[in-house]
């Protein structure tokens, strides 16, 4: 397995112009580092039909939420997507995830529900679970007044987003709907463990870093049961009954042999579910679009599976 050439001279310009680290930072200048990181590397100028924003009701005030309208939408109803953005629960917002939803609205023809949730430290778990299920509700309940047919939902998400539509996926079994048709998961944190082989073989260099996942996790849990399935969602005691799975790793990211367990704990459990590892690639990947051939082809597949998912 080797680096995809352009990731390598990605990660090569990176090293010759090192800067702070993010977890280096304040929070809230980590949050503008991260900012800027989109702006730069992912996909500006995306067309898309029409792009709402609003707020929401939530468990502890309003939700921000995104909504997009792909290009090609009609006059009916559309099956919808709910997404939790990355940034590990600290740093991500609605604006670095701005071309990957356009992206998937128009590739996969569904609406888009991007979903900011709170961010830690200001407010630690569960908050960040507890809105994005308010979300998913909402949804549901309001689908006829945003234009969404609320009998096709999917959820997803990358990394600590990953995470919550794992969860979210859970809760939703457990509490019996929203009904999911779909859980696409990118790169996701399904487990606490920091000692897994890919965890030692990309632990730094690779743009996620264990240091990284121990900031984030510090910032997140403040103590929580670490074996919660609401943050481990790789230690739930039954997987049976899950919606069917769409799961993306990445070969050089530490996170990729939890990504990999939790479509193999899947699958034993009989959910339907498809796991691709795209060897050369890194964590955030599907971020660079804009510098990536593979990550606007890694985005592509990934929405033909959600349309599919959503037929």
């Amino acid at each position: 397995m080797a680096l995809d050439p352009q990731v390598k001279a990605l990660l090569e310009g990176m090293a010759e112009n090192p800067g702070p680290r993010i977890i280096d930072l304040p929070v809230p200048d980590g949050r503008e580092m991260y900012r800027g990181i989109a702006a730069t590397l992912d996909l500006q100028g995306v067309a898309i039909g029409k792009v709402e924003d609003r707020n929401i009701p939530g468990p502890e005030g309003e939700i921000p939420v995104r909504i997009y309208t792909p290009v090609a939408a009609g006059s009916d109803a559309l099956p919808v997507l709910v997404y939790y953005h990355g940034g590990g629960w600290v740093i991500g917002d609605l604006d670095t995830h701005d071309a990957l939803c356009r992206t998937l609205a128009n590739e996969a023809c569904c609406k888009v529900v991007a979903v900011h949730y709170r961010l830690a430290p200001e407010h630690v778990f569960p908050a960040a679970v507890d809105d994005c299920y308010a979300a998913l509700k909402w949804v549901e309940a309001n689908g006829a007044s945003i234009g969404v047919d609320a009998t096709r939902i999917a959820v997803a998400g990358d990394s600590a987003g990953g995470n919550l539509a794992a969860v979210i996926s859970q809760i939703a079994k457990v509490e019996k709907g929203p009904r999911i048709a779909l859980q696409l998961l990118i790169y996701p944190v399904t487990d606490t463990d920091l000692d897994t082989g890919s965890y030692k073989a990309n632990e730094s260099g690779y743009f996620l870093e264990r240091d990284g996942m121990i900031w984030f996790f510090d910032h997140y849990l403040k103590g929580a049961d670490r074996n919660d399935f609401r943050i481990a969602p790789l230690k739930a005691s039954s997987l049976a009954g899950l919606p069917d799975a769409y799961v993306v790793t990445a070969g050089f990211d530490p996170l990729r042999d939890e990504g990999r367990a939790y479509a193999e704990a899947l699958k034993a459990a009989g959910v339907p579910t498809t796991h691709v590892n795209y060897d050369g690639m890194i964590h955030g990947f599907f971020n660079l679009q804009g510098v990536l051939d593979v990550g606007r082809e890694a985005v592509k597949a990934a929405a033909k599976a959600l349309k599919e998912g959503l037929e």
